[in-house]
């Protein structure tokens, strides 16, 4: 997860120079980039608020998507996304796929490469698999859409976007991150993200389901782009004063690895509840990247409060792709 600052502003590419072959992750995303990427968002969304949603901006092209996880958000964005803008767009699983059948990942991908896909989507329960296809693909372009414990940057960008819509600027403004950051994708790019806008981030859960750097402090060191991260395990010193509070799921399976004494313990520590989101900042928002394990991670009283804004990032996750892929494969083509 730690990477140098120096390792983080050497080549960086971009939408903006028309460099950006690849969405892997966002610690090579520039502020730039995310500017333009969410003016292009609010575009998308007026797209969407239209009767007739439907462009011709990716007409001709060619989207593949390739989930080799279950997926009912991510996956049905994309192909919502794709079809909007007028690109053909074809899904597979690996179930019944070449890759069921004992062919190597990277055959498959230049195969579908071959059937000249402008752009392929992989979600992969390997950390660094869009990474592998990435470096050997030489037409295809790739975003990640979840890999093994690494990254989920499309989701990450959804979240930010959501933020600055409700918040206006995060820059020094508190972002807490509540739950199982040692296994959440999810937490670990939106950390780059964060840390990019210049939010205040603070990372709560137990121990256990903390990763030992944060724990051991080394991300403190000079050079490193995270060194500005807090840690804080009791939740209601980490909400207090917050601006936005994300809980991710906790996967019930941890309990059985030994990572929780039980759920009911977790739940009373851990849990966002009406009285605990009182002590952050008046307009906080609460958020949740799904799916919910009400009662165990995150209040039904607060999931579905005023204050939640978590059917909000399922929309604009929609219009965040949009973005995406307008950008990537038509970045110069008009919307309307």
């Amino acid at each position: 997860m730690l990477h140098s600052q120096k390792e983080m502003s050497e080549n960086k590419p971009g939408f903006l120079t028309g460099t950006r072959n690849h969405v892997l992750d966002l610690d090579d995303f520039s502020l730039e980039e995310l500017d333009l990427l969410f003016t292009t968002t609010d575009e998308m969304h007026t797209v969407l608020n239209q009767d007739k949603k439907k462009l011709a901006v990716l007409q001709g092209k060619i989207i593949v998507t390739l989930f080799c996880e279950p997926s009912t958000r991510t996956r049905l964005s994309f192909e919502e996304a794709g079809k909007i803008l007028g690109a053909d767009v074809i899904n597979i699983s690996s179930q019944g796929s070449s890759v069921e059948k004992g062919e190597s990942l990277l055959n498959t991908m230049l195969t579908i490469q071959a059937t000249g896909a402008d752009i392929i989507i992989i979600r992969h329960p390997h950390s660094g698999a869009p990474h592998f296809i990435a470096r050997h693909l030489n037409s295809s372009k790739v975003i990640n859409a979840g890999d093994g414990l690494h990254a989920h940057p499309t989701q990450a960008l959804s979240d930010l976007y959501t933020m600055k819509s409700h918040l206006g600027h995060l820059a020094n403004r508190k972002v807490v991150i509540v739950g199982d950051i040692l296994h959440s994708r999810v937490a670990r790019s939106n950390l780059w993200g964060l840390l990019l806008i210049g939010a205040r981030v603070v990372l709560c859960g137990p121990p256990t389901l903390l990763p030992k750097e944060f724990l051991r402090g080394d991300h403190r060191k000079n050079g490193h782009h995270l060194a500005k991260i807090e840690v804080e395990m009791n939740l209601d010193k980490a909400i207090e004063g917050a601006a936005a509070i994300m809980a991710l799921r906790l996967q019930t399976e941890r309990q059985d690895d030994g990572f929780l004494p039980s759920l009911r313990e977790y739940s009373k520590m851990y849990a966002i509840t009406p009285e605990r989101l009182k002590t952050a900042q008046t307009r906080a928002i609460l958020m949740h990247p799904g799916p919910m394990n009400e009662g165990v991670e995150i209040s039904p009283d607060v999931a579905h409060g005023p204050q939640s804004v978590i059917e909000e990032q399922v929309n604009n996750s929609v219009a965040i792709r949009m973005s995406l892929l307008k950008l990537l494969l038509n970045p110069t083509g008009k919307i309307q």
